[in-house]
């Protein structure tokens, strides 16, 4: 377990320490995990020759850390299946440890060795979790595919990292719906020469394609059970994930073993403040980044317990998440604003059939969390008791870098907080003049930190163009910040997403907040448009609770009113557009270039909707145009 920060003025001291003496404050975190050689240099490099090395000459095997190191009859994963009437089943650290050794040696006996790419596109299940580690284990680069990618997306990202071996399912559950991963996996293999073998976990038991001498059924009874770990230089990549560019094709972040290690275990740890004997439940899939550090990884890491999950949050009903918590006695709870606006949606009566008493900490991540789903998620499911860890990062972080610690620093709603020890954030002006105190501007990150991605697979100045040449010096974040007069730090949402009305910069996030406030909001997307006068307009596309009978035609009055009212006359949509859905990716984030195509009348091309998970609502959204 790495080293944890205990009360206020503890955090406080980590963090001069982190500031003043980086080399001693990283060497005591690093120290905390097991390594075959202690590194030569804590760190190297800057923002500036992009040449960054964290923990240099070091050796060691993340899989040790999750796993060895733990070995006992503790529960490591709780597995709750899609269907609530499938059994659940758990693994201790000694069978979650014999099933990796297994998956290992099954990729060695399909040629898997160091360095090769190892792509997965599966659900939400063990042997996905299980096969990462193996590929960390025989320092295999492995690279997860969402669940709910096109074929198109699948082959861009195994051809972009050039896989050898990808590992799919014959299909997975997703409510009450089975998605045809085999299929989709085929259609995209006929566009990737490098991929040689294909191992498909027998899941849903439908019939499939089978091409012989590429198709293997995952067997891992079969494999051997020991499996020695391969020693890693700190250095080494040990995954590619990939996120969306904004010209177009997908950037493969890559992280690398040691300090991604260190990160994960660090900041798991201190943000969530886990005893012993607590469970952690991570909603993410683990085709995202959440899903690695704080599913995979962090957890493992620190030798805890976590649940797993299958399904959707709705399915049997909106109440499947609480019932989960009941059932395994989860402590801490992380999900998505997104997630927890579309609970609120369905009311209480799905809430209050459960007791949720074991709950200690929850947590919120993938986007800022607006005032009324802080206040519910409060009340409702941690019933006033029970700290909220509000936390901002990227893919490109590794793991959390802004948030309070539960328990320990202070929370403020809608406020990520204060950096962790050894983040250095800072607030830019267009010009990249760091802003001091009470501050609003753009979001950047002073120094380098171990769980930073190293490069773009296969294109450093991309890498270079696209973070690090807006402001020289500083890493760009691309988000928005202010910083309030305590030095606590809300995010205001993607840069692109700032809009400027009237010489006016305004946050899309903070009207979208107090939209969300009326009591009949679900969810609202707020886009800027052009305005003959302003220059920008506010377009506002907002979902309505309709279980409410009461709904009436002065709603939208009422709507730029609390808008006017909290924000100021200036903020007041120009339009607003009342949908019964938003275009939303698969992983749950609203696709804000189609509202803006729309908000504008460019209607002609709205660009790839392949990765929607409801390109129906499109048509409606545009037929009903405000």
């Amino acid at each position: 377990m790495s080293l944890r920060i205990k009360d206020l003025s503890h955090y406080k001291e980590w963090y001069l320490k982190s500031q003043n003496e980086p080399e001693i404050f990283w060497s005591n975190v690093a120290q905390s995990f097991d390594w075959h050689k202690s590194w030569e240099k804590v760190s190297s490099g800057d923002f500036n020759s992009l040449d960054i090395k964290w923990f240099e000459g070091g050796k060691l095997n993340i899989t040790e850390n999750c796993l060895d190191r733990h070995l006992s009859d503790k529960i490591a994963l709780i597995f709750e299946p899609n269907d609530p009437k499938e059994k659940t089943k758990t693994y201790t650290y000694n069978e979650l440890f014999e099933k990796v050794c297994r998956f290992s040696n099954v990729l060695k006996e399909k040629g898997i060795t160091k360095g090769d790419r190892v792509c997965f596109y599966m659900g939400m299940t063990p042997e996905l979790l299980i096969g990462i580690l193996a590929c960390a284990r025989i320092g295999a680069v492995h690279s997860v595919i969402f669940g709910g990618f096109s074929d198109q997306s699948l082959s861009t990202r195994i051809n972009d990292c050039q896989a050898k071996l990808l590992v799919t399912a014959d299909g997975g559950y997703r409510g009450n719906k089975i998605v045809n991963l085999k299929e989709i996996a085929d259609i995209a293999l006929a566009e990737c020469p490098t991929i040689k073998d294909v191992l498909v976990l027998k899941r849903t038991g439908q019939k499939i394609e089978w091409k012989k001498g590429r198709d293997h059924w995952l067997d891992l009874e079969n494999a051997e059970s020991v499996c020695p770990a391969e020693s890693m230089d700190a250095e080494d990549p040990l995954f590619i994930l990939y996120t969306s560019g904004s010209t177009g094709k997908p950037k493969g972040l890559l992280h690398t073993c040691g300090g991604y290690m260190v990160w994960a275990g660090y900041t798991m740890d201190n943000i969530f403040q886990m005893g012993p004997n607590d469970i952690f439940y991570c909603t993410a899939d683990i085709g995202w980044v959440t899903g690695h550090t704080y599913m995979v990884y962090g957890p493992l890491l620190n030798g805890q317990t976590q649940v797993m999950f299958e399904g959707i949050p709705t399915w049997p009903d909106a109440g499947r998440f609480w019932e989960i918590i009941d059932k395994h006695k989860v402590t801490h709870f992380y999900t998505a604003p997104t997630a927890i606006r579309s609970l609120m949606g369905y009311g209480l009566q799905f809430v209050e059939k459960y007791e949720l008493n074991s709950l200690k900490v929850l947590g919120s991540v993938g986007e800022p969390i607006n005032v009324e789903a802080w206040g519910w998620y409060y009340e409702y499911i941690g019933k006033n008791r029970c700290p909220i860890v509000d936390t901002w990062w990227q893919t490109e972080t590794g793991g959390i870098m802004i948030s309070n610690l539960a328990g320990v620093t202070e929370a403020k709603p809608t406020f990520a907080t204060n950096p962790l020890p050894g983040v250095f954030p800072c607030i830019v002006d267009s010009n990249g003049n760091e802003l001091a105190g009470l501050s609003e501007g753009n979001l950047c990150i002073k120094k380098p930190w171990p769980g930073m991605a190293r490069t773009i697979y296969g294109n450093h100045e991309r890498y270079r163009e696209t973070y690090f040449t807006h402001y020289p010096g500083f890493y760009f974040t691309g988000d928005g910040a202010k910083r309030d007069t305590a030095g606590h730090y809300r995010i205001t949402g993607r840069v692109d997403d700032l809009i400027k009305v009237s010489g006016h910069l305004l946050g899309t996030a903070e009207i979208e907040n107090a939209l969300d406030e009326h009591p009949d909001v679900v969810e609202a997307a707020v886009v800027g448009f052009p305005h003959d006068i302003k220059g920008t307009g506010i377009y506002a596309f907002v979902i309505l609770d309709q279980s409410n009978p009461d709904l009436h035609d002065n709603l939208k009055h009422e709507l730029a009113m609390i808008v006017s009212d909290t924000l100021g006359p200036i903020c007041r949509p120009d339009k607003i557009q009342i949908v019964s859905g938003l275009p939303k990716t698969r992983s749950g984030k609203i696709m804000r270039r189609i509202l803006k195509k729309i908000a504008a009348g460019e209607t002609s091309h709205l660009g790839d909707i392949s990765t929607l998970l409801n390109p129906e609502i499109i048509a409606e959204i545009l037929e009903n145009r405000a």
